[in-house]
């Protein structure tokens, strides 16, 4: 098989965050996308769109790879087995979510964009009748994933935006669910590729990370104190992967200060404009 042309992406918002993920990679000779500023589905469309790019491995900010060893094992795995998606299910395994498992929650996957372009197409997406395939996706699904006295909601189709994505892809196209376990602190995720080595772990509620403890506590008290949490994982990851945590410059913090703001000036009005969206799907519920 000739090389593949692999491009790392990464949806962000905080620049800080993408820097602390992205050190973790960034020597790999691979060429880093920041994806900002799209929506939790659109930026699926956008990596398609790349035809730049053959094998994609996707990496939010608050997911954090351990082993560069382990991520390439997978990459061999799934272009030889000429699989989709590699990705963790949104319910099932490990993970505290109750999402649908035939769903892969994009905080990690590894993607063969050709495949998925010989198919793909948005017009397929918004025609695909999951209710209609469900019990046939359902019975194909990997029973070891299913773990005995937990609860799977495979009804679910819109639970994020980037549902009706995925439940087309695991239709349409070959997936490999990915297994996972919890972390001690209570959120993260471990993720483990199909030899049961681990890959990155996921810390989740990156949203909280540099936001003020009064506000958290105020508006989102359940949520608890997340940044702390998060820098643990980060320098556990650093530690396994044998690299040295960047150190930030005076010049660095003000990069990071004037993205965040512009990052809030740019998601504000946009979360705004979604509202009536998202009012008229809990009516019609």
């Amino acid at each position: 098989m000739s090389e593949p042309r692999i491009k790392i992406f990464c949806r962000s918002f905080d620049l800080r965050l993408y820097r602390l993920s992205k050190g973790l990679y960034e020597s790999w000779g691979f060429p880093c996308v920041r994806l900002t500023d799209q929506t939790a589905d659109g930026y699926l469309r956008t990596m398609l769109k790349d035809t730049d790019c053959d094998i994609a491995i996707n990496v939010d900010e608050d997911c954090f790879i351990t082993s560069r060893e382990a991520v390439m094992a997978l990459v061999e795995y799934v272009r030889e087995n000429k699989i989709a998606n590699a990705g963790c299910p949104d319910g099932g395994v490990w993970v505290r979510r109750g999402g649908n498992p035939l769903v892969t929650n994009p905080f990690f996957n590894v993607f063969d964009l050709n495949l998925l372009r010989e198919k793909y197409s948005y017009k397929e997406e918004k025609a695909f009748d999951y209710e209609e395939k469900k019990q046939q996706m359902i019975d194909a699904y990997p029973k070891e994933m299913l773990y005995e006295g937990r609860s799977y909601h495979f009804e679910q189709t819109d639970r994020e935006p980037y549902y009706p994505f995925f439940l087309w892809q695991a239709y349409n196209t070959k997936t490999l669910y990915l297994n996972s376990k919890l972390h001690p602190d209570g959120w993260t995720t471990i993720l483990y590729n199909h030899h049961g080595q681990e890959i990155c772990r996921h810390t989740w509620l990156a949203r909280f990370y540099s936001v003020p403890s009064w506000i958290v506590a105020t508006f989102q008290s359940a949520a608890g104190k997340q940044k702390q949490r998060i820098d643990n994982v980060i320098r556990e990851s650093y530690q396994m992967a044998g690299i040295a945590l960047p150190k930030f410059t005076f010049r660095d913090e003000c990069a990071f200060g004037w993205n965040k703001v512009v990052r809030w000036m740019i998601k504000v009005p946009q979360r705004i404009a979604g509202w009536p969206k998202k009012i008229q799907r809990k009516l019609s519920k």
